[in-house]
């Protein structure tokens, strides 16, 4: 009986399970290391409804300030702004400043009449709904509430903190 062929199985089958075994073994370490990587950092909770709410709360405390640079500090670089009384898509800190400059001469304060939150991941949120403000004629004090819906998308940034990438704000057609 010749024992080659079978001792050459052997070997083959032994190094098809030991290569498995080393594959199975390398894929669950970097499958577990990346997900206890993500998991041991803070940033990497899910946000809650709360958190995303508070979210427009800085927005208009900055829009309090009556600093348009503040508000613009709120949106990150790439932002895209749709803005209410705007026919311009502004689509760079210039363009955004440059519309805050123009609407906080209003002293707009804004109240959430509704709102809906989507928890996309743990890095993006959405948060769409209706919200009011109340405007002030610069020149003659009147005072006037607009109701307009709204879209902001926010990004966590590696920092941990939120900006919006995208704002759209549209005055209520019944309005």
């Amino acid at each position: 009986m010749n024992r080659h062929p079978v001792r050459r199985r052997i070997t083959v089958a032994t190094a098809v399970a030991a290569l498995a075994a080393g594959t199975f073994a390398l894929g669950s370490g970097v499958a577990g290391a990346d997900t206890r990587g993500k998991s041991a950092q803070p940033s990497a909770r899910m946000a809650t409804e709360a958190q995303v709410l508070g979210l427009f709360d800085q927005w208009n405390a900055a829009l309090q300030t009556g600093d348009a640079q503040k508000v613009a500090d709120l949106y990150a670089k790439d932002a895209v702004l749709l803005p209410t009384v705007s026919n311009n898509v502004r689509t760079d800190r210039a363009e955004i400043v440059d519309y805050f400059e123009h609407f906080l001469q209003h002293k707009p304060a804004g109240t959430k009449v509704e709102s809906v939150v989507n928890v996309l991941d743990r890095d993006t949120v959405i948060d769409t709904g209706v919200y009011e403000f109340t405007l002030t004629d610069p020149k003659t004090a009147e005072k006037k509430n607009v109701k307009a819906r709204y879209t902001y998308a926010y990004e966590k940034q590696p920092d941990g903190t939120w900006l919006i990438v995208n704002h759209h704000s549209s005055k209520m057609p019944e309005s």
